[in-house]
């Protein structure tokens, strides 16, 4: 197997946990004509550890296809997709500082999942994947607290409008689960997968 893999994703976090863990990652990311963002859209009354599972084999399945079309060197193939679940409904990336508002008004003082699926494929025969669901507590938050949060714009690009790992970690009282996998990397799945694909970490 070689000695890398290819990260087909545009989180940094996702990255830097990956090179924490010991792994070479090569960025294997989405050409100008293709349409990512399409492929995280919500299907009408999914449940969200079906929608983060299903958007995380597509962008696998693009991924795979872009790694052919390029002629690179073969090298397993990480994707990985988190979602923020309040209830049955999916909290997405918020489109704007108003939807970022929205979300965090309804995050605040109530306790939610955080889901991060994560997939590895060598070919489109021969993929590995696994699920992480965590919960976070987050505590009552004030109008004003939320408007200068969303104003740093830290929000914006992530699910549930916020990031665990920056300020809003701050207003975090109680996680269950996986801290890496709330940042978007849940570390034991992803070793799992990564092992299971023929790539060593320890």
């Amino acid at each position: 197997m070689p000695h890398f893999i290819y990260l087909a994703s545009q989180s940094p976090r996702r990255k830097q946990l990956l090179e924490q863990w010991g792994v070479r990652c090569e960025l294997l990311l989405p050409d100008a004509e293709e349409d990512a963002e399409s492929l995280e859209i919500a299907k009408p009354g999914e449940a969200p550890a079906a929608y983060v599972q299903r958007v995380t084999a597509l962008k696998l399945q693009a991924a795979l296809d872009r790694l052919k079309r390029r002629g690179l060197p073969p090298a397993p193939v990480l994707c990985a997709d988190t979602t923020v679940a309040l209830g049955r409904r999916i909290l997405g990336k918020p489109e704007d500082a108003a939807e970022a508002r929205q979300m965090l008004s309804d995050l605040a003082g109530k306790r939610h999942r955080v889901l991060t699926a994560v997939a590895v494929g060598i070919t489109k025969s021969r993929i590995w994947s696994a699920l992480s669901a965590s919960w976070v507590t987050f505590e009552p938050l004030s109008a004003a607290q939320i408007k200068r949060y969303v104003d740093s714009g830290e929000p914006m690009g992530k699910a549930g409008a916020y990031g665990i790992q920056g300020r809003a970690g701050l207003w975090v009282s109680h996680i269950s689960g996986s801290y890496s996998g709330i940042m978007g990397l849940p570390a034991h799945e992803t070793a799992q997968v990564l092992h299971a694909a023929g790539v060593r970490l320890v």
